[in-house]
């Protein structure tokens, strides 16, 4: 594995959070970022690759784009699939999972076409084929080009590898970073999240402060391809050193299995120093002392008609506690309809593109310092 390869590098995003992650990538100098349809796309060579799954906090996954060539009937795939070099990036001995699509194309049966690759990978390089693979290879057809790309990440990167307890219906990590990204949050201010569940925002808030790297905490496919250095990889993950922080980061909730749950996160990612979880509600949160700085909270939102009335009730004394308690502070809030926003009566900017939370249409709001 050659690292001056100029390999396209593909970093899938959150539906509606392309922007931020984009933004992300370009700070952490990966060249050429540009958004495209589902994600970002940028080069550079494998150790960029290793690097994006260890630094960015917006991306969900970290594709690579191994090659392509145009095929029109199933034996012009098979001919072409068995002249791909596999082994300049898999190795014999890991069990390889395929997954084909197909779209426009002249192929258009995708498992046949999956079978193919499978034969072909099987047959030249040897390496066993496995529904439970620890690599995944993609092959996209499209007006009948064939792409062939390698998932570097494995388990999706919101999975940090350091939060065992989580509360229903958490934010993801992912989303989280790039809704605090969203609010301009940079780590040189305080956050409160007066409903923080399982934590989410307030220890991304505060790894961020810290320079913490989102991926130390985990192991990704990558270190099963051919070519990968454990001695280089190793280096990478120890050159990240700690920022220091006079900051604290806040949380609390009504609910004290959230608080635990915050608690023992917090310590698992290492910043449990830095970080209070407290147990109350809503209406009895106040201010920490030091600056002001950034409320973000991700409030219930009612699946059922019917829902939002109650709701708005919540999101009225929310609104009324901010208003009073918290002059100078930004507030981001996440929500799924203007009309719980708007419940608050905090004066609300424009919101941000609608991003898709697992089915649900979110969006966030944001309020420029309060008066």
């Amino acid at each position: 594995m050659d690292d001056s390869d100029n390999l396209e590098i593909f970093l899938i995003a959150t539906p509606g959070l392309e922007a931020p992650l984009c933004a992300e990538a370009i700070e952490r100098g990966f060249s050429d970022a540009r958004t495209v349809a589902g994600g970002v796309v940028c080069r550079g060579g494998w150790r960029e690759v290793w690097r994006a799954n260890l630094e960015l906090r917006g991306a969900n996954k970290v594709l690579v784009r191994l090659g392509s060539f145009p095929a029109v009937h199933l034996a012009q795939l098979d001919k072409r699939a068995r002249k791909f070099p596999w082994a300049d990036y898999l190795r014999d001995d890991v069990p390889i999972k395929v997954e084909a699509t197909s779209r426009k194309s002249r192929i258009y049966h995708a498992g046949a076409a999956r079978q193919r690759i499978e034969r072909a990978i099987s047959e030249t390089l040897g390496a066993p084929i496995s529904p439970d693979g620890s690599v995944r290879v993609l092959l996209r057809i499209e007006k009948d080009i064939c792409t062939l790309s390698v998932d570097s990440s494995g388990e999706p990167l919101h999975k940090r590898g350091h939060k065992p307890a989580v509360a229903k219906a958490p934010m993801r990590e992912t989303m989280a970073a790039m809704f605090l990204r969203e609010c301009g949050f940079d780590g040189s201010e305080p956050v409160v999240d007066p409903m923080c569940g399982s934590g989410t925002f307030v220890i991304e808030a505060a790894e961020i402060a810290l320079g913490l790297h989102p991926g130390r905490s985990r192991r990704f496919a990558f270190e099963d391809l051919a070519g990968f250095d454990p001695d280089v990889w190793q280096g990478m993950r120890a050159r990240a050193h700690s920022l220091e922080t006079e900051l604290k980061f806040h949380g609390s909730d009504r609910n004290a299995g959230a608080i635990e749950a915050s608690t023992t996160n917090a310590k698992h990612a290492g910043v449990d120093r830095i970080t209070r979880f407290q147990h109350c509600s809503v209406s009895d949160v106040k201010p920490p002392e030091g600056p002001a700085g950034l409320i973000i909270v991700n409030p219930p939102y009612g699946a059922r008609i019917g829902d939002e009335k109650r709701l708005r009730s919540l999101y009225g004394s929310l609104g009324k506690v901010l208003a009073r308690r918290f002059k100078g502070w930004r507030v981001g809030m996440v929500t799924t309809t203007p009309g719980l926003a708007r419940a608050t009566r905090l004066p609300l900017l424009s919101p941000g593109p609608i991003v898709d939370h697992g089915g649900t249409k979110i969006r966030l709001y944001r309020t420029d310092p309060l008066g």
